[in-house]
């Protein structure tokens, strides 16, 4: 099983349960091995967890989960040793403007800015 199916199967179980808000989810590339028409599924289900109270962070490279958040953090400017500093941060629209971020074009694309 690949980490992205056992958080989501961790997910699923906690979606069972009665949801109190004030929790915090925190996935590490969620969409791994998911068909991309199933991405916006679980970007519907992460939706409804915050509009519960919920708070979830989500380390991501999917394009269509990055525009979905409400803020976006993107390290680098690489990955290893090339990275871990904060490049850009904000809303996906700011984050896309960027011109020190990597990500910005890609998002920008998603975006249709």
């Amino acid at each position: 099983m690949s980490g992205g199916e056992a958080q989501r199967i961790k997910l699923a179980t906690e979606l069972q349960r009665q949801r109190r808000g004030h929790t915090l989810y925190l996935l590490d590339e969620p969409t791994t091995g998911l068909h991309p028409a199933d991405v916006q599924l679980l970007v519907s289900q992460l939706q409804q967890l915050v509009d519960q109270g919920n708070t979830v962070i989500v380390v991501e490279h999917q394009m269509d989960v990055v525009a979905a958040s409400d803020w976006v953090i993107d390290m680098g400017p690489a990955g290893g040793d090339g990275g871990g500093r904060i490049v850009a941060e904000g809303t996906p629209t700011q984050v896309a403007h960027n011109k020190a971020s990597r990500t910005a074009q890609y998002l920008a694309r998603r975006l249709a800015l």
